[in-house]
C-alpha cells in the first residue's frame, strides 16, 4: 500500500510578534525577535520537507499575529474540515481566512457548534480511530462531542488542568496508532487513566522538557521533529524506533507554541485510523 505524502499548512511569521496575552507565556514586554522568528520558521519548514512532507502556505494578514498557529485553524478528518471557533476576541478575526483558504483549496468546511469554543487540532488530535480532544482552557467539552457525532467518529475529552498547557498538542503528541507521547502533569487524574487505558504505548516526558514544549511535536513519518531542549524524549523515541530531530523555536515559545502549532495536518492526523 502506497502511503500518501503528507501535507501540511503553514503560515509565514511576515505579521507575527506578541500583541496580546492570551496565555501564560505571553507577554508584550518580551517581544519575539521578528528576524530571528523568520530563520527559525524556515528552518522547521526545510526540516519538514526533508523530511517527506508537502507544504502549503497561507497569506500573512495585517492585524492577525497568530495567524502563524495554523494548527488551530480547524479539525482535519478526510475532506472535511471543522473549522475553529476562537474563545478569544483577538484570535476570532483568523476564522474567516482559514475559512476562504480551506473551501479554495477543496475542504467541505463545516462550522463548529454555535456558541461554543473549539480551537482546531490544537485540542482535537486523532491517535489510531480515536479522538482525543482537550478541554477547559480554549475548548468546550460539549463542543466536541458534537463534532464527534458530526463526524462519526469516538471522541475521549481530556480536561486540561495546568494553563500552560491550554490546548491539548502542547501535551500529548500521537506518533502512530496506540503510540503516543504525553506530559502527564497538564492532564487531572482521570484524563491520566484514560490515556492509560486506550493508548497502548505511552512514553512521558519529563516537567522540564515538557516546558520546553517536548510534546509540540510534528511527526512526518517516523521523523519527528521538536523544539530544542528535550533531549531526553529524544534518546526514548530513538529507543522506539523513531528519528527525532530538534530545531529552535524560542521565539515561538514566547507565544506559546511551538513546531506542531505552527502546522496543520491538511490530510488529516497521520495516526488516524481512517486511512485505506
Amino acid at each position: 500500500m502506497s502511503v500518501a505524502r503528507p501535507h501540511l499548512l503553514m503560515c509565514p511569521p511576515d505579521r507575527y510578534g506578541i500583541e496580546y496575552e492570551i496565555n501564560p507565556w505571553m507577554s508584550t514586554e518580551r517581544q519575539a525577535d521578528h528576524a530571528l522568528a523568520g530563520q527559525q520558521w524556515r528552518s522547521l519548514r526545510q526540516h519538514l520537507v526533508d523530511s517527506g512532507a508537502r507544504i502549503s502556505e497561507v497569506s500573512p494578514v495585517d492585524g492577525l499575529p497568530d495567524l502563524v498557529f495554523t494548527a488551530n485553524a480547524a479539525l482535519i478528518y478526510r475532506q472535511q474540515a471543522v473549522l475553529a471557533r476562537f474563545k478569544h476576541e483577538q484570535r476570532q478575526g483568523e476564522e474567516p481566512y482559514f475559512e476562504r483558504w480551506l473551501t479554495a483549496h477543496g475542504w467541505e468546511v463545516l462550522p463548529s457548534p454555535r456558541e461554543l469554543s473549539f480551537e482546531g487540532a490544537g485540542d482535537a488530535l486523532f491517535c489510531g480511530d480515536t479522538l482525543f480532544a482537550g478541554y477547559r482552557m480554549r475548548s468546550d467539552a460539549s463542543g466536541l462531542q458534537q463534532i464527534g457525532e458530526l463526524l462519526g467518529v469516538r471522541v475521549l475529552p481530556l480536561e486540561l488542568v495546568d494553563p500552560y498547557y491550554y490546548h491539548i498538542d502542547t501535551c500529548f503528541c500521537p506518533l502512530a496508532p496506540g503510540h503516543a507521547i504525553y506530559f502527564p502533569g497538564a492532564f487531572d487524574e482521570y484524563g491520566q487513566k484514560v490515556l492509560q487505558e486506550h493508548v497502548d504505548k505511552l512514553i512521558d516526558v519529563a516537567e522540564d522538557e515538557a516546558r520546553s514544549f517536548a510534546c509540540n511535536a510534528v511527526v512526518v513519518g517516523t521523523t519527528v521533529v521538536t523544539n530544542t531542549g528535550c533531549p531526553q524524549l529524544h534518546d526514548q523515541l530513538r529507543d522506539a524506533g523513531y528519528q527525532p530531530i530538534e530545531t529552535p523555536l524560542s521565539e515561538f515559545v514566547k507565544a506559546g507554541g511551538s513546531a506542531k502549532c505552527l502546522t496543520l495536518r491538511l490530510d488529516g492526523e497521520e495516526a488516524a485510523g481512517w486511512k485505506s
